[in-house]
């Protein structure tokens, strides 16, 4: 069965569509860029967002804030949390998940074949906007943020308010490199903990390889200077 709460969230829950999937068995699950897809039998999705605050657990303790709960055939709840209601929980059939507004113009996964130099290249082209700033822009590419970005740049040797038209490829082919191995090292080390985060109940610690992100007036990790 599921349950809801009678709280907005950023977007309204319906509790007609969510029940909708009591009875069909969640066959996989995959993420796009911050949203997570549960595809369930009979072309059904649950999508989900987490906000900035949101968390999806399966546990048995009840607090203020769950706003969604499936109970699972094994008797386990699921429970969507979330404190500040940034988040999304839709129910959607096939033809509302090709045509979600949410998941319209995304950029490419930077993990994906298919991010490369090319793309970059040709997103950077006649843009004076700092290059710092196109890789935030989830049009072009999702899931970098704001720290690795910044740890990218780093590692790259590349000023983060350079305009991004003035970076050269063989820059940019360094720079899809570093930013491939930055998240990659960050999901080796659990990722980069920070006070919203649950997850297992086990913070991520890369936030400790850190050479620039949050460490302003510190020496550099590189020279020492």
């Amino acid at each position: 069965d599921v349950w809801c709460s009678n709280l907005r969230l950023r977007e309204p829950l319906s509790k007609r569509r969510l029940r909708t999937l009591k009875g069909r068995q969640i066959l996989s699950c995959e993420r796009r860029a911050k949203y997570l897809l549960l595809h369930l039998e009979g072309a059904r999705t649950l999508l989900v967002h987490l906000g900035m605050s949101g968390n999806l657990l399966v546990t048995d303790e009840r607090q203020k804030h769950d706003h969604v709960i499936f109970h699972l055939d094994d008797g386990a709840p699921l429970v969507y949390h979330d404190p500040r209601r940034f988040g999304i929980v839709l129910a959607l059939t096939a033809t509302q998940l090709k045509n979600c507004v949410w998941l319209q113009g995304l950029g490419v996964e930077p993990l994906s074949a298919d991010f490369d130099v090319d793309l970059l290249a040709a997103a950077c082209k006649g843009r004076q906007r700092p290059i710092k700033t196109l890789l935030l822009d989830g049009h072009v590419v999702v899931g970098v943020g704001n720290i690795y970005a910044s740890e990218a740049l780093f590692a790259a040797a590349i000023r983060p308010t350079t305009a991004a038209r003035r970076i050269s490829r063989p820059r940019l082919e360094r720079l899809v490199d570093a930013i491939r191995t930055t998240l990659q090292q960050a999901i080796d080390h659990g990722g980069t903990t920070i006070r919203d985060y649950a997850g297992s109940g086990t913070g991520g610690y890369f936030q400790r390889q850190l050479a620039v992100y949050g460490r302003e007036a510190e020496p550099c990790r590189t020279c020492g200077a």
